[in-house]
């Protein structure tokens, strides 16, 4: 009989570091006390559930200043994992690239609680299931930035996936189903895919942690090296799906329609963020020993992303019901487009991680600019409509609400006063030229051009006299305090970071691992 016995059972336990792991630790719990609260909270007070909810999150940004300084933090760790150093051997690391994506993932979803205050009131949603949704989700894109091993990124890719199906789905118009039906399907095929992946990489680096697995691979007997390279094609897959990447692209316009309008800004910045982190970290690290084949690919993957989003905004008509979301999606694929340039200039840098700088400043530029755009777009919509056309005239309305949405396209299309755009563009074209990417800093170039045309069109919509023949606007509605608040802040980000654009770009100097 064999035993099972060790030498010294006190070396098997560790110690947790719960100040690490307490940005996506305090979002779980505070989304366990609103599953919890809902239950004994009567009708009437149910609206402190969102109180709670952005409590919550507020209160796992500011357990992320604790990290901000000194060496990075880890937790989990396997003892004598081949190929480990430093924290490689560990399922948990709080370093810089886990902190700014932290940072984007529970601001994102902090700004989206806000503005679904009023959404759940008006459009009846169960409060209780949306705010726990909402949290859970948010748990999972703010785990993943600092998950270390292969498995530990499927369970976080999933936890932020998974409560996102029912988000969409809570809209109970028939859209929702459909957009929800939808966006399952497909995320579940391109999840299915990667796991198939992980299990190729796995059979041929005999590992799950990432730093391991790319030492397993450049050691890898030659027989096992086709695996080893489908495993890291398929691994890839549901990564390029979260960030909206073409060919995998094709849920975003109709899912984003069809769900609250929060939770299209949610998926369309803390989604993507989510996806992006799990598509660095796999390529930078674990298949760093493929980085010229996977730095080409993507190089392809962001040309064709940027092209296909931004042709697909410029056929979409403005006078169609909800055309201001649908543009906002098709632009959304764009942006993927151009966070994916640094990416893949990392795979032909000296330093993989060094070009990572560009896709979190970038990311953090495009999250406040574009949970604004949709902040907009719900205040507007609660006066008059969701159609481009319903923004004509604006500007007479509503001025202060119409230089907001002028200032965050601007910033979207990288034009002055639209700074912090500018700056982010710049950032990313530096980084391709800078990896000997110069085609690929072309087709951005052009891209940057054509997309101009769509976000000009639309600002230029604000500012023109709505036509005498047109229906009597609904009367003016006041805004929630809620959704006032979600405007004044994103815009105040925007022109603070146009003003002082240091604050995000130093991201950019430094390495993130």
């Amino acid at each position: 009989m064999t035993s099972l016995a060790v030498a010294n059972p006190g070396s098997l336990i560790q110690s947790v570091d719960w100040v690490a792991i307490a940005p996506p630790l305090i979002a779980a719990l505070a989304a366990l006390a609103v599953l919890v609260t809902d239950l004994f909270l009567p009708a009437r007070h149910k609206k402190w559930l969102g109180r709670l909810t952005a409590a919550g999150l507020a209160l796992a940004l500011i357990s992320l200043l604790p990290l901000t300084g000194g060496s990075p933090r880890a937790t989990f760790c396997a003892q004598n994992v081949t190929g480990a150093t430093d924290n490689a051997g560990c399922s948990y690391v709080a370093d810089h690239f886990a902190l700014v994506f932290q940072l984007l993932a529970l601001g994102g979803a902090l700004i989206a609680a806000l503005l679904s205050a009023h959404t759940v009131d008006d459009e009846k949603l169960p409060g209780g299931e949306y705010w726990f949704l909402l949290l859970a989700s948010a748990t999972g894109a703010a785990l993943l930035p600092a998950s270390r091993d292969l498995a530990t990124l499927v369970i976080a890719l999933e936890v932020a996936s998974l409560p996102a199906f029912a988000l969409v789905a809570l809209r109970r118009d028939g859209r929702g189903a459909e957009a929800a039906l939808k966006f399952f399907l497909s995320s579940v095929t391109a999840t299915a895919v990667m796991l198939l992946g992980i299990g190729f990489v796995y059979a041929a680096s005999g590992s799950l942690h990432l730093g391991a697995v790319a030492t397993g691979l450049e050691q890898a007997p030659a027989q096992l090296k086709p695996l080893a390279e489908a495993g890291a094609v398929l691994t890839l897959v549901g990564f390029a799906f979260k960030v909206a990447a073409v060919p995998f692209h094709f849920w975003v316009p109709d899912t984003y329609t069809g769900a609250p309008l929060p939770v299209a800004g949610y998926l369309s910045v803390v989604g993507k963020a989510a996806g992006l982190a799990g598509l660095a970290l796999a390529t930078t690290i674990a298949f760093r020993p493929y980085a010229h084949t996977w730095g080409l690919a993507l190089a392809v993957l962001a040309a064709v992303t940027m092209t296909v989003g931004n042709v697909g905004a410029l056929r979409q008509r403005f006078d169609t019901r909800f055309s201001a979301v649908r543009l906002l999606a098709w632009s959304s694929v764009g942006q993927a487009g151009y966070l994916l340039v640094p990416l893949a200039a990392a795979g032909y840098a000296p330093t993989a991680t060094d070009p990572l700088g560009a896709t979190a400043a970038y990311a953090l530029i495009y999250g406040v600019v574009n949970l604004g755009a949709f902040g907009v777009v719900a205040a507007v919509g609660r006066r008059a409509g969701t159609s481009v056309d319903d923004f004509r005239g604006l500007f007479a309305r509503d001025r202060w609400t119409a230089l907001a949405l002028a200032f965050f396209l601007l910033c979207l299309a990288g034009l002055p006063p639209g700074v912090i755009g500018l700056f982010g563009k710049v950032v990313v074209f530096r980084a391709a030229v800078d990896a000997g990417l110069g085609w690929l800093a072309v087709v951005m170039a052009v891209n940057v051009v054509v997309a101009l045309y769509y976000y000009l069109l639309w600002t230029a919509r604000l500012f023109t006299p709505a036509e005498e023949t047109e229906a009597a606007p609904a009367p003016e509605r006041r805004l929630p305090v809620s959704l006032t608040a979600t405007l004044g802040l994103t815009a105040s980000a925007a022109v603070v970071l146009s003003v002082a654009p240091q604050l995000v770009l130093q991201v950019v100097g430094g390495s993130l691992f």
